[in-house]
């Protein structure tokens, strides 16, 4: 019997390899690309971590919500700890990155809720967020998915335990106090000087790196002590010199968009959240320049207010009206011209009052509602209720400030236009919905942007309510309690 031939392992120099044959070399190559591929699929991969692309910090009275903007979605679990109250917040899939560390230096000492923040990276792949809080709070933890120009986000909004009384809070504010003497508000700033958040809202290219003070708590937290609550329990009466006891007219004065909402943008960069806003403060000091009316705003700072929420507020303070203000945009930039719209049962005036009644109702969408808290048969009951009688005065309503508005500048068209507006479904207070302006117009933006046009604008707003209420006294209220 022969023997079997031994088998050495042998070692391939440079020189060898290179004096083999191209089919051997061929084999080769083969060999190590197969081998390569077989050892990048069995060895264990790492997932990419989702990257922070902006963070923003939106701090009101009603309540302060921050917000992780990122390229992917976030998975979050939250608790709260006591004494001292905190919430805490582990995010996985998640590096700390420069941008998200930024957080904690946007965090204001005059945050109504929170004291600080501390970012650190909890795990591998786990992110925690400690927040120092002020008092105990509700917190609502959520994602949303991309709309506008925003990507996935995943926002805190933090609620008060101890909810304000809309009505005390007037009072508190000096909108009105108990004795029937309005105490004025402070005159509207220019319109160049507006309040920002901590901070303005951007796209993902440069969100990480603006930042400002946010002036929505600069006012200290009111502290709803009894003398207060008592305050609040009367109604917010006014007598004449004779002792009659003189009707009070609220008029409640929204302005649209906010926070993380910025609405329509000029081509110069304005944005319709600040214009509004504006323009409603000056409103807002007129009316209460008038001797028998208040008025209170659905939001006075920069943040977002839900669509049903601002119809709430009206009906809490059991207003007589409700006034949204707005300024349009359109895809041409030629529109111009004023507008306003009350809300329709049967179907929208015209295709353009659907589009922008459609456009507006998104406002929910970009702002960022959480839909598990959120009412979703609020929009349906309210229109349900809706009567006929609540549309017709709307209408009378938005005749008598279309008019005024007519003397002031173009209207976009001559008549009252009617469309579903979800932000006009109160179905027992008179509601209008005035575009000012288009802000996407460039000399209408200029106009939007002008002190005078916005003291002409608001004066001939009050104008119009005045001569809606001359025409349509208002009945008779229930005493506030």
């Amino acid at each position: 019997m022969s023997a079997t031939p031994e088998i050495r392992a042998q070692s391939v120099s440079a020189t060898d390899a290179g004096s083999a044959s191209p089919a051997a070399r061929g084999r080769r190559t083969v060999l190590k690309a197969g081998g390569a591929l077989l050892l990048s699929v069995l060895a264990p991969t790492r997932a990419m971590a989702a990257q922070i692309l902006a963070v923003r910090v939106w701090p009101a009275e009603d309540y302060t919500r921050v917000t992780l903007e990122n390229d992917a979605v976030l998975k979050a679990t939250h608790f709260t700890v006591k004494d001292p109250e905190r919430l805490v917040v582990d995010i996985e899939g998640l590096e700390l990155n420069p941008t998200l560390k930024s957080l904690v230096a946007k965090i204001q000492s005059n945050d109504p809720y929170i004291k600080q923040v501390r970012v650190g990276q909890n795990r591998p792949n786990v992110v925690r967020l400690v927040f120092d809080l002020k008092e105990e709070v509700r917190p609502q933890v959520f994602t949303l998915a991309p709309a506008g120009n925003y990507k996935h986000r995943l926002i805190f909004d933090l609620y008060p335990v101890k909810e304000a009384d809309p009505i005390a809070a007037m009072i508190e504010k000096g909108d009105w106090s108990n004795d029937g003497k309005s105490a004025k508000a402070d005159q509207t700033a220019p319109s160049g000087s507006k309040a920002a958040p901590a901070e303005t809202p951007a796209t993902p290219a440069n969100a990480a790196s603006t930042s400002g003070t946010s002036s929505a708590a600069e006012t200290a937290k009111p502290e709803h002590d009894g003398k207060l609550a008592e305050a609040s329990a009367k109604p917010l009466e006014k007598y004449d010199h004779n002792g009659k006891l003189i009707r009070m007219l609220t008029v409640v004065l929204d302005p649209g968009h906010g926070g993380e909402d910025p609405g329509a943008s000029g081509k110069n960069g304005s944005r319709e959240k600040d214009i509004v806003l504006a323009i409603a403060k000056r409103l807002k000091t007129k009316i209460e320049d008038i001797p028998n009316m208040r008025a209170m705003l659905t939001r006075d700072a920069d943040y977002f207010v839900p669509l049903g929420t601002r119809v709430e507020k009206a009906r809490k303070v059991q207003a007589d009206l409700f006034v949204s203000i707005h300024a349009d945009a359109f895809v041409q930039p030629t529109a111009r011209g004023s507008s306003v719209f009350v809300l329709s049962e049967k179907g929208a005036s015209s295709t353009a009052a659907r589009w922008l009644a459609d456009k507006e109702n998104l406002a929910d969408t970009i702002g960022g509602v959480n839909v598990r808290s959120h009412d979703r048969q609020l929009a349906s009951v309210l229109i349900d209720l809706s009567t006929t009688a609540q549309i017709n005065d709307s209408l009378k309503l938005g005749k008598s400030v279309l008019g005024e508005i007519g003397g002031i500048n173009r209207l976009h068209k001559g008549s009252v236009e009617q469309a579903g507006f979800a932000v006009l479904k109160a179905p027992d207070i008179p509601s209008i919905l005035i575009e000012t302006a288009f802000i996407s117009n460039p000399e209408e933006e200029a106009k939007l942007l002008d002190d005078g046009y916005q003291n002409q604008l608001a004066d001939a707003i009050v104008k119009g309510i005045r001569r809606y209420f001359a025409k349509n006294p208002p009945l008779a209220k229930n005493r506030l309690t």
